[in-house]
């Protein structure tokens, strides 16, 4: 009665080392080994025992495929030789019936069915041939083949060959136990036996149910049961399964309950708080509890994940208790429990064995979920009307909505300083227009604030013009992050002409635009935008170095689109108020003076009475914090699985190891190899160098052993799509997914998961289990797909459990038409603050694009950050400018360029970009920017052509700022490989700049300056 709770990899063991034969004198299911090609995963063995022209079989598959008429290839077991005289007699889903041609008797012969096609590499897809006539006319005339004849007559007339098993290519692509079908007659004969309308099957976690639309053979064999027996540890999260099957009409929703579990003695209670049903509801990944429709089709099954918190102290023994399932509007369903608790105490629950699925209760963790406040940012200060951030102000004014901003950042993010600048040259403003051109005067009340925290600080604020209210709610993060509802109702049908929120933005905060299909770079001064589905637009940011705003506009409805070629699958949700089918827009204009006056609008629109409309928008101030030079002189990658002496020896610190390495091989599961990681982190550990591991979401491994469980979720975790991709996906998984990245070499095929879930639960508390437990020094993330409160969790539990830990963010070119045209920074801007470095990207186009695109999108200077190149490495003279490089080893630049930055001593040094005014270092041409590296008694100038042809330059520069005397200084080019030669030149020589390239070279002070002999 009892089930052992083993891991998955038991299983798989036994499936390898085992044969396992079905009821009813069926053949064994096994394990096989033969090279993956296009004969596909699966195939059953049979055995020719006399010589004939022809044979007939008969193969009990029992195929979970809707489409068992596809192709077959049948292999002689010896020879190889492919079979030619085939001919089906009866195929479906239960059995296939084959005549075939033998060539050697006695002799073995290998029926392959779901063989495939496979195209494409990092998003494969399986193609399923059709079945293929090749029987020869003549084999077929003489064995009476060829005519219409009765099923019946040809079994009698050919001999029979024996199917001795069906094998699939190895344990993971195995069908056994849990998707080989049961038949028609199977199924019939148990409704005759149960007439209830609602059958139930437990199965313990080692078994996952993973078929809705069919019921599997093995629950034919042990039928419906109404008691369920497990094993467990003391201490362990125990998980189990029922199976819910609606045998005769649809279930709307199931209702699940707890009886609490008691020792014979009555004396000892495992307490119903302790259990849970992950299906029936749980904790978003907002932290707010939910509870959720858990229907069944008629005919369909569903699989009710739950589990049972096993105290550590309670005494070892049998405990029973029971569950109740209720389908709604039907009887009730007792299930008694049995659970033998054994002697051994698991002090973590069982995370350590990910087959145990323990840790499925991380989907409901409220991990990190509070106020508290994170380095760099500073608590918040309320002042009257005024919250004060980390180098910002917000002055909230009457209808609850900013009346002034203020940015403390000086020297172009690197300090701050006692004087504010204004971001805005007056206060944000709602505006209501009726049919005839007039504005509805919005009376609003001065806020309340109705929350304080350090790291939160709410207000709401109520404003009324005729039958029309305005209702705002205003909240503000440690960050800077500024978030609206903002509710607009009418007491009576009400007519306007338009809707619009108007944004007066200081001039000199507003040199620069990305968004809304602008790419980075200097804004333009007249700009109109109106909605369009197909591209991921809702947000536009207008600033410079010092100061800027990020604007984003959305209803109560939004939803994080996907991304990195996924949008169109899931595109953004068209806000009713802002959209306005249609109508809604954006404009910037310049309107005299110093204002820049960016107007968000929704066109004509009746509200109708009782109607309320949600015109929610999001504002950040930038930068988000000052930048952090010492870290990106510090903090030197390697970006390979490489040994630590060989990582060391090329001068770099912190390794990234990538996914589909032989530590971390599965996409976004790096918890199968923690042994192997561990060792490798240990080592590195003790050579001085950090280990970040990719690990992001966004798509997970098909090798997750809580795959099938988070399946049964429906669409809250994997996405809906149109499957097909890798074999092993449209096997095991069927429809319904969307599929994602592929690594042959581990048969990693992911599947597309949605960040805006309690997945994002589970993955926070996995980064805290790998943090304790492992020792990584934080994340490499490959694209993201949750939110800024997801990002400022992890930020949390890393910076809490290991110091100095880092994060940072990579992502290829999204501005195309399957991303939706958006722009990198742009979408992951929410972000920023939490983060250590940009590594923006692959696609990008560093030589073709301008200085400014350079300074917006890729370096992530104004908003605090600093970063690095990817595509082809880069071009090292512009990075240059803008302190970054490429990464090593997929670019052999970086450890040259670290020996020039040490002999200089860069991580003295003070970063002036040609950005700032400050920049004591000028070329005279708007196409050949300059950056200096300005420390006591030497400076470092990184020069950067972008003309189109060799051109020379002379730098002025500015001698009290970097403090040097004109008369003995020298300007000396270090001899850098592929870079540039050694050479000298004096402050006033002209440069010689070739396309595309530049210098980097030393200013200081010399007796006897180079040239005086002349």
């Amino acid at each position: 009665m009892s089930i052992g709770p083993f891991p998955i990899t038991v299983l798989s063991l036994a499936l390898v080392s085992g044969v396992h034969s079905l009821a009813g004198g069926e053949p064994s299911f096994s394990v096989g080994a033969w090279p993956e090609s296009p004969l596909g995963n699966h195939r059953a063995v049979l055995r020719v025992t006399q010589k004939a022209d022809a044979v007939c079989v008969r193969i009990p598959w029992r195929r979970r495929d809707h489409h068992p008429e596809k192709a077959i290839v049948l292999v002689d077991a010896v020879t190889e030789k492919t079979i030619r005289n085939v001919l089906p007699l009866e195929v479906n889903r239960e059995f296939g019936e084959f005549a075939f041609q033998p060539q050697t008797a006695p002799g073995s012969y290998y029926l392959y069915y779901l063989p495939y096609v496979k195209t494409g590499s990092s998003y494969p897809k399986g193609a399923y041939p059709d079945f293929e006539r090749t029987a020869e006319p003549a084999w077929l005339e003489r064995n009476g083949l060829s005519a219409p004849a009765s099923l019946e007559t040809v079994r009698k007339a050919l001999p029979e060959a024996e199917v001795t098993t069906i094998q699939a290519i190895d344990a993971f692509n195995s069908f056994y136990p849990m998707e080989v079908i049961a038949t028609a007659a199977e199924i019939a004969a148990l409704l005759a036996k149960h007439p209830e309308p609602c059958l139930l099957f437990p199965e313990d976690r080692e078994y996952s149910i993973r078929m809705r639309d069919d019921l599997p053979q093995r629950w034919i064999e042990s039928g419906p049961r109404d008691w369920f027996g497990g094993e467990a540890l003391r201490g362990e999260f125990y998980v189990f399964q029922i199976g819910v099957w609606a045998a005769r009409q649809t279930i709307e929703d199931l209702n699940v309950q707890f009886s609490p579990m008691r020792e014979r003695d009555g004396k000892t209670v495992l307490p119903a708080s302790g259990f849970r049903c992950f299906n029936t509801g749980g904790v978003g990944w907002d932290g707010k509890p939910f509870r959720k429709t858990c229907g069944v089709a008629q005919g369909k099954v569903r699989a009710l994940w739950m589990g049972v918190q096993v105290p550590r102290d309670v005494p070892p023994g049998k405990y029973e208790g029971e569950l109740t399932v209720t389908p709604k509007g039907m009887a009730s369903s007792p299930v008694r429990l049995y659970l033998q608790v054994g002697e051994g105490v698991l002090a973590d629950c069982g995370d350590s064995d990910p087959g145990r699925l323990s840790r499925l209760r991380w989907l409901d963790s409220r991990i990190a979920f509070d106020d508290e406040v994170v380095a760099p940012f500073t608590p918040l200060e309320l002042d009257g009307n005024t919250v004060r951030c980390l180098g910002r102000s917000v002055a909230v004014g009457r209808g609850g909505f900013p009346a002034r901003v203020q940015s403390w950042f000086s020297r172009e993010v690197t300090h701050l300083e006692d004087k504010g600048r204004d971001v805005l040259t007056g206060p944000i403003s709602f505006e209501l227009e009726t049919p005839d051109g007039n504005l509805l005067l919005l009376e609003g009340k001065m806020p309340a604030f109705t929350s304080r925290a350090p790291g939160l600080v709410t207000w709401e604020s109520e404003s009324t013009a005729g039958p029309v209210s305005l209702r705002c709610r205003g909240r503000m993060e440690f960050d800077g992050h500024l978030e609206f509802e903002v509710r607009v109702g009418a007491s009576k049908t009400t007519e306007l002409r338009d809707v619009r929120l108007q944004i007066p933005v200081s001039r000199a905060a507003a040199k620069y635009m990305m968004g809304m299909e602008q790419k980075g770079g200097r804004r333009p001064a007249q700009f109109e935008w109106k909605w369009d589905q197909t591209k991921n637009h809702d947000a536009l940011w207008v600033g410079d170095t010092h100061a800027g705003v990020y604007c984003s506009f959305r209803d109560e409805r939004y939803a994080r689109p996907l991304n990195t070629n996924f949008y169109l699958s899931s595109p953004l949700v068209m806000p009713r108020s802002w959209c306005n089918e249609g109508k809604g827009g954006c404009t910037i204009r310049e309107t005299g003076g110093d204002t820049v006056l960016i107007t968000a609008f929704s066109g004509s629109r009746t509200i109708r009475e009782g109607e309320e409309l949600f015109y929610n928008f999001i504002l950040m101030v930038t930068p988000f914090k000052t930048l952090d030079t010492q870290g990106q002189w510090s903090t030197r990658y390697s970006h390979d699985f490489k040994p630590a002496d060989e990582v060391a020896a090329a001068g770099a610190n912190t390794i990234n190891n990538h996914h589909a390495s032989a530590i971390n091989p599965f996409i976004n599961y790096p918890f199968l190899r923690v042994g192997e990681m561990k060792k490798y982190i240990d080592e590195a550990h003790q050579k001085g160098l950090k280990v970040k591991i990719y690990n992001t979401i966004r798509e997970l491994s098909n090798h997750a052993p809580e795959l099938f469980a988070l399946r049964s979720l429906d669409d809250e975790v994997f996405l809906r799509g149109p499957g097909g991709g890798y074999g092993w996906l449209q096997e095991h998984l069927g429809s319904d997914y969307i599929p994602a990245w592929f690594v042959p070499q581990y048969q990693d095929a992911a599947i597309l998961d949605s960040g805006m879930s309690r997945w994002q639960n589970y993955y926070l508390e996995g980064v805290n289990w790998l943090v304790k437990n492992v020792g990584i020094d934080g994340l490499y993330i490959d694209d993201l797909a949750f939110d800024r409160t997801g990002m400022k969790r992890l930020r949390k539990i890393l910076d809490r459990g290991r110091k100095g830990a880092l994060i940072d963010v990579h992502s290829a070119n999204q501005f195309n038409k399957n991303d939706g045209f958006v722009n990198c920074a742009l979408l992951y801007l929410e972000h920023f603050p939490y983060i250590n470095r940009l590594w923006f990207g692959e696609y990008f186009q560093y030589n073709q694009e301008s200085p400014d695109f350079w300074l917006v999108e890729v370096s992530g200077i104004p908003f605090g950050l600093m970063g690095e190149m990817l595509q082809d490495g880069g071009n090292p003279w512009r990075g240059m400018v803008y302190g970054m490089t490429a990464r090593y080893p997929w670019n052999k630049m970086p450890p040259r360029i670290w020996k020039v930055w040490d002999a200089f001593g860069i991580r003295e040094a003070e970063m002036l970009g040609y950005w700032s005014p400050s920049c004591p270092v000028r070329t005279g041409r708007e196409d050949v920017m300059a950056t200096a590296y300005v420390k006591k008694g030497k400076t470092m100038i990184a020069l950067a052509s972008w003309a189109k042809e060799a051109a020379d330059c002379r730098l002025k520069i500015d001698w009290a700022a970097v403090g040097l005397n004109p008369a003995k200084a020298v300007l000396t080019a270090p001899a850098i490989e592929e870079f540039q030669k050694a050479a000298s030149f004096k402050p006033d020589d002209a440069i010689r700049m070739e396309p595309g390239k530049g210098w980097l070279l030393i200013l200081e002070e010399r007796e006897g300056r180079i040239g005086d002999e002349r």
